[in-house]
């Protein structure tokens, strides 16, 4: 017996393949544990996405930070715009266009174009970026860029009581809900042409100096002040009580803009937004509602035409009274 029983000991303790040895137990249990959820792509450092991660987050750091509350307008002023494609890029800098950097695709078949531009953006002091296709693809967020992208600065606007500082007398214009930034910048050209103070514009719910409003203003938003009010309604009682007179453009006006007799002092030129024209409390802020005379199978003039028009008026208006 006791011999069958060191035997049975001896088996017991063995180190054979088959059977389990002391403290094997945990390792097994662990080893079943895996190594739990795979990190996200941007939290491995040999991926892509953590790489573009950590670029975006080295740009953020560059930029300037501004103290104290942020306001409607500072918020405007958070982020970049883009001029991509060859002819647009090449007139934004013919412009002298404010911009930050030029991207460039770094295999481009180079013209005419390609050439200037990237002469230009030398010249103006930018940082040229040769670039991936990929890059400016994801850049240009799936708009055909052809190959180049002008990266420029948001603009900056005006404090909408700060245009009453202007040379005397005063010409402000102000577009109550305009929609079409093409227009804003069509405004802006004629209201630079016409020696104008400045634009006001709603801060909601209204186009803003975009790059569309900065190619057809043909320059002129480089020169001309646009402001951005809380409540246009209010700003316009605010000028009123400066000492200017407000004339709103409406095609059922009681007088003809051009027999206006508002037009040679201190004063505000109201243009109403495509289709729906003034506000019901914006045209009750007016001194006076002016209209056009037009073609009675002309429907209405594009707001921008109608602001256009308004303003030459006010100058020969401002020209005469000076004659007398």
């Amino acid at each position: 017996m006791a011999g069958n029983s060191k035997r049975r000991g001896a088996t017991r303790n063995s180190g054979s393949k088959k059977g389990a040895s002391v403290g094997t137990g945990g390792h097994g249990r662990k080893a079943l544990e895996g190594k739990g959820p795979t990190p996200r792509a941007e939290d491995r450092p040999n991926h892509k996405a953590y790489k573009a991660k950590r670029r975006a987050e080295a740009d953020a750091a560059k930029r300037p930070q501004k103290a104290g509350r942020t306001t409607p307008r500072d918020r405007t002023a958070t982020t970049t715009d883009l001029v991509i494609g060859r002819n647009s890029v090449l007139e934004a800098l013919r412009m002298a266009m404010p911009a930050n950097a030029l991207h460039v695709f770094n295999r481009i078949d180079a013209d005419d174009r390609i050439t200037e531009i990237v002469s230009l953006a030398v010249e103006q002091g930018l940082e040229v970026r040769e670039v991936t296709k990929a890059s400016l693809d994801a850049l240009a967020g799936g708009s055909p860029h052809q190959g180049v992208a002008l990266e420029v600065p948001p603009y900056r606007y005006a404090n909408a009581d700060d245009l009453l500082d202007g040379a005397a007398p005063v010409r402000i214009v102000a577009l109550d809900g305009i929609q079409d930034p093409r227009n804003l910048g069509a405004v802006m050209r004629s209201a630079a042409a016409f020696g104008a103070t400045g634009i006001v514009i709603p801060e909601r719910r209204a186009a803003g100096v975009t790059v569309a409003a900065w190619k057809v203003s043909a320059g002129a938003a480089s020169r001309l002040p646009v402001a951005r009010a809380t409540n246009l309604t209010r700003q316009i009682e605010a000028y009123k009580k400066a000492g200017c007179f407000v004339v709103g453009l409406d095609a059922g006006g009681e007088v003809a803009i051009g027999d206006s007799h508002l037009l040679d002092g201190p004063l505000v030129i109201v243009a109403g937004a495509e289709g729906a024209g003034l506000s019901r409390l914006v045209r009750e802020a007016c001194d006076q509602i002016a209209s056009i005379p037009i073609s009675s199978d002309t429907e209405s003039l594009n707001a921008s035409v109608a602001a256009s028009i308004a303003l030459y008026e006010a100058r020969r208006a401002l020209e005469t009274s000076a004659a007398r």
